[in-house]
């Protein structure tokens, strides 16, 4: 299942990116998508999911209120589009996919999806 994520950066603190995720060969409509991240030295951790069949969208602690995901149907594309970004966002970012809809976004993000791409690196420094 072929992901690609890009639009990583260095960017201020408090400032914006916007990370993107095509996927190629299959529909994004059909799974559960979401944004995991890894920080030097420490665990994944879930940021954010998609899951249409529950129709559920989901934020980890961490992020809610900063970070909006969205899907392009059209383009078969994930974005997340993160705001006042701080130190601690700075992570390598992937985009993933699960074609397990009837499991939950807030299993998937304890749990991590059985598809990845390559991450795209974030760093929030000034």
């Amino acid at each position: 299942v072929p992901l690609q994520a890009s639009g990583g950066g260095l960017v201020q603190p408090g400032g914006s990116l916007r990370l993107s995720c095509v996927a190629s060969g299959f529909t994004l409509d059909a799974y559960a998508i979401g944004w995991f991240r890894q920080a030097p030295g420490k665990e994944r951790e879930g940021v954010s999911c998609i899951n249409t069949s529950r129709r559920s969208t989901f934020y980890a602690d961490s992020v809610k209120g900063r970070v909006t995901i969205s899907k392009d149907s059209a383009k078969n594309t994930l974005h997340l589009q993160m705001n006042s970004l701080k130190p601690e966002d700075t992570a390598v970012y992937y985009c993933a996919a699960d074609s397990r809809t009837y499991y939950s976004c807030t299993y998937f993000l304890r749990n991590g999806m059985n598809n990845w791409g390559k991450g795209t690196q974030v760093t929030v420094s000034s």
